[in-house]
């Protein structure tokens, strides 16, 4: 199958994948692993959320989480590696931002974090580099027992 027919045969649908095709997804795209439970907890707590399929397969994903109301955060895009750069992670923040754009009130603040040439993606979509702001971040630590 070449890659134009790999890309052909894929579907998006509006719904986010469940707890193993997410951690699969984020595993084999780079994204930072996710444990069993903490990907239980934040699936049950998405806005809104797009999977692409290829028949069965999850291929790519998408989220938007928040308070539906002041602030949407774009996370989790991913597109399987051997996918990436055909346009499929277009397909997954067009969805997404027309969601966002038809729900979130007028002075809703939507956001995210790009890692490396994805901000030339999110750029598309409006999203600007800030200057005033700095992303500050910490995980969680484990808990040796």
């Amino acid at each position: 199958m070449s890659a134009v027919e790999a890309v052909a045969d894929v579907v998006l649908v509006e719904r986010f994948p469940g707890v193993d095709d997410y951690r699969r997804l984020r595993s084999i795209t780079g994204l930072s692993p996710k444990g069993e439970e903490a990907a239980r907890r934040a699936l049950a707590n998405t806005l809104h959320g797009v999977s692409l399929l290829r028949g069965d397969e999850v291929v790519g994903m998408g989220r938007i989480i928040g308070d539906d109301g002041c602030f949407y955060f774009v996370v989790d895009i991913a597109v399987l590696p051997e996918l990436q750069g055909q346009g499929l992670g277009h397909r997954i923040m067009a969805a997404l931002d027309a969601w966002v754009r038809e729900r979130a009130p007028e002075t809703a603040h939507v956001s995210l974090f790009a890692d490396g040439d994805a901000k030339y993606l999110y750029e598309k979509y409006g999203f600007v580099q800030l200057t005033k702001s700095v992303a500050m971040a910490y995980v969680v630590p484990s808990v040796a027992t």
